[in-house]
């Protein structure tokens, strides 16, 4: 995970560029590898699965507490027994370091579980 758990996020209102390709990848190996680029690129997403609904709203509740800390918010896609968690930061229409820090940052809950 490198160093991105430890940092904290930067509010980002726009007039930033996004990420280019090198930090993007250079940041992609700090974090888990089952993080994906998808869609355009432009979002990073993970899929994780737990063994009963209750641990798997403990894990979007924990998830929810980081993004309100950091001032950055995923998008969830809440299942039964899984969650879809993707970042991205719109205001800039691509990568920030912004998610790749909350990404770690989630990295680290689950290790942690």
């Amino acid at each position: 995970m490198g160093d991105l758990a430890g940092r904290k996020c930067k509010p980002c209102e726009g007039g930033v560029k996004p990420l280019d390709a090198d930090k993007v990848r250079e940041h992609l190996a700090q974090i888990d590898p089952a993080w994906l680029r998808v869609g355009d690129g432009n979002t990073i997403m993970r899929e994780f699965e737990f063994p009963s609904f209750s641990r798997n709203i403990a894990f979007v509740n924990a998830v929810a507490w980081i993004a309100t800390v950091e001032g950055h918010h995923p998008e969830m896609l809440v299942g039964y027994r899984t969650c879809r968690v993707s970042w991205r930061t719109t205001a800039i229409d691509g990568l920030s370091d912004n998610d790749f820090i909350c990404a770690a940052k989630v990295d680290r809950l689950v290790a942690d579980l």
